[in-house]
């Protein structure tokens, strides 16, 4: 197996993202599907394994932990939103700069516009790279470039999984940021408003996914239906 989740250092609670040290780190979670997808994808797995902290933002990441008597055993999932929300109230209170990275040009406008209501301490620049499968050269060196220019005091990337997390992991030498960087996909369309996240029943009884695929069954019935039981497997297998 390319990622074993017994070997993984995950946070084990929501507590342990406020004890984080400042400075350059690199933040990614870890879901059922982004397991599964690391088992045939290297880089995707060797990105995971080695960037500075790992959440577990799936009930069946933390389940799957205390069964397999894991290194790390989470007490709780940890969305990516908890990150999101953590981050920007702290950067809020002592003011400074968050750079998003990823998505549309729409998206971004609608993130700009709710955060300077929200968070009016915190100064936000935006990047929307090209919509293709692959960056060229030129594409790569401009959105390092547009990071660096901006100096954030906070980064967040949004592309979805694995491309986010193996863009930041493959670039991270590049970047002379001093700040946390958290890969975060679909908290941009949550942010923005134009995906609904799961009412907070939803999210207590650890169903985000069921209402995921209620509202997306045509997108989502392959990662959901199929990719659950693929999950079971190579937890059997591990």
């Amino acid at each position: 197996m390319l990622l074993k989740l017994e070997d993984l250092s995950l946070v084990e609670s929501y507590w342990g993202l406020t004890t984080l040290p400042e400075g350059k780190l690199l933040i990614n979670t870890i879901n059922a599907h982004s397991y599964n997808t690391a088992q045939k994808d290297k880089l995707f797995a060797e990105a995971l394994h080695r960037g500075d902290v790992l959440i577990p933002d799936g009930a069946s990441i933390v389940k799957a932990c205390r069964w397999l008597n894991a290194k790390s055993k989470p007490r709780e999932r940890i969305a990516g939103w908890n990150l999101f929300e953590l981050e920007m109230n702290k950067l809020n209170k002592i003011g400074g700069k968050c750079f998003f990275m990823g998505s549309s040009e729409k998206v971004l406008a609608l993130i700009k516009q709710r955060a300077k209501v929200e968070y009016p301490q915190i100064e936000v620049e935006t990047y929307s790279p090209p919509y293709k499968p692959e960056f060229s050269e030129e594409d790569n060196r401009a959105i390092v470039e547009a990071i660096n220019k901006a100096n954030p005091d906070l980064l967040w990337i949004g592309m979805t999984a694995p491309k986010q997390e193996k863009w930041i992991y493959t670039h991270w030498g590049e970047l002379q940021i001093h700040c946390h960087c958290g890969t975060i996909g679909a908290v941009f369309d949550f942010y923005a408003g134009t995906v609904k996240r799961a009412p907070a029943w939803w999210q207590k009884h650890s169903l985000e996914w069921c209402y995921r695929l209620l509202k997306e069954p045509r997108r989502m019935w392959k990662r959901y239906i199929i990719g659950n039981l693929l999950f079971f497997w190579n937890i059997c297998k591990e």
